[in-house]
């Protein structure tokens, strides 16, 4: 085959080892891009991004509902702790 030839399918007599490098990286960037792409599919559909779930519903008590609230600071710590000892004395 001539020069002529190689160049008219795309062959320029090869790059060396630097060809081979660069195509080694290129493939394992494309590989390790897919497998990122497949597991943030995959977290996404099993629930948020890893967040695992119990089986049933979940209930949040009462107790841990207000302290959420007052870590909000949607109730202030007078509030907070009158509602707690209510909570805690109820049967």
């Amino acid at each position: 085959m001539s020069e002529e030839d190689g160049m008219m399918y795309g062959w320029y007599g090869g790059g060396g080892v630097w060809a081979w490098v660069v195509m080694g990286v290129v493939v394992l960037l494309f590989w390790g891009g897919l497998a990122v792409v497949v597991v943030l599919l995959v977290r996404g559909y099993r629930g948020g991004g890893g967040v695992h779930y119990t089986q049933g519903p979940q209930q949040d008590d009462p107790e841990r509902i207000l302290a959420q609230r007052f870590a909000r600071g949607e109730i202030d710590e007078t509030e907070y702790r009158a509602r707690l000892d209510a909570l805690r004395r109820r049967p």
